[in-house]
């Protein structure tokens, strides 16, 4: 049982975080912090904090678990506002889809402190953002990736480890850089397609016509389209070289299967087409590595 939660970012991630701990008992008092003044007012009137607080500082003073859920792109910032008052005992995490940078952000703000940081990645989410979609559910029975360091304290690994496990998540460790390699191939890559398959339609002199007939098949491909776009820009530049990588061998890949359209060659097409298919089928989210 944590005392008190400091919620810096009250949106999607860090309210279903909030309204998850609270489900399961794992915290008294929750005091969260948004930049947007009326993000906060709202996460309080739906019950996802207890107190509001005015700056990212005093969302930590007094607390003992601490949750950064902002942009990528502003975990420095965040984690220098609040440096002053980390202590050894006290537990922070983040939520960000990229991690080689975010470490590497909070050896630079945290400094002395860093030990007291365990950065994780959850993998879920929405394609809707905002604490208007906060939901108690939304990590239960999801995996979560813990990236610690050299200078990770053993005892707040452990901690969060619990706590991930204790909101009914499948905790996996792994290094900061082999996540990004990962993630670079199954969640940013697909993102970076559904966002250009869309403008690729709606830059077309007939695209509305064509979005006009489009069925369940482009909705489920293109349904990670929606997701928040500045959140994306930054995730999308954060790990760019992985990415870039990722998009060279589906750019590769997409090149054979176009060779055998153009050269007519039913086989080779139909023994790509049956790999694909059977790799799919067989695959299940979360299932453990052969």
């Amino acid at each position: 049982m944590f005392e008190q939660l400091g919620l810096i970012g009250c949106g999607l991630m860090g309210g279903s975080f909030a309204l998850a701990m609270k489900k399961a008992g794992l915290v008294k008092r929750v005091v969260g912090y948004s930049k947007s003044p009326s993000t906060t007012v709202r996460a309080r009137q739906l019950g996802v904090i207890d107190v509001e607080a005015p700056s990212a500082l005093l969302a930590v003073a007094g607390a003992d678990i601490v949750l950064v859920a902002v942009p990528v792109a502003a975990t420095e910032a965040t984690l220098k506002a609040i440096k002053h008052l980390v202590t050894p005992q006290m537990l922070i995490m983040d939520v960000g889809s990229t991690k080689a940078d975010v470490v590497q952000a909070a050896r630079r703000a945290l400094r002395d402190q860093l030990g007291s940081f365990v950065p994780a990645h959850p993998i879920t989410g929405r394609e809707v953002s905002g604490v208007e979609y906060a939901d108690a559910e939304l990590y239960s029975g999801r995996q979560v990736i813990l990236t610690p360091i050299e200078r990770t304290l053993t005892a707040q690994l452990h901690k969060a480890e619990e706590v991930w496990t204790a909101l009914g998540c499948r905790v996996n460790s792994m290094s900061p850089e082999s996540h990004d390699t990962a993630f670079a191939a199954v969640s940013h890559l697909p993102h970076l397609l559904a966002f250009a398959m869309m403008n690729s339609i709606t830059g077309q002199p007939s695209g509305d016509d064509f979005l006009s007939l489009a069925g369940p098949g482009f909705r489920d491909f293109t349904r990670i389209a929606a997701s928040d776009p500045k959140m994306w820009r930054d995730i999308l530049l954060s790990n760019r070289e992985e990415l870039l990588t990722q998009s060279r061998l589906f750019q590769q890949a997409l090149q054979t299967f176009e060779q055998a359209m153009e050269q007519g060659d039913a086989q080779r097409l139909e023994d790509m087409l049956t790999l694909a298919s059977e790799t799919r089928t067989h695959w299940r989210m979360g299932a453990e590595r052969r």
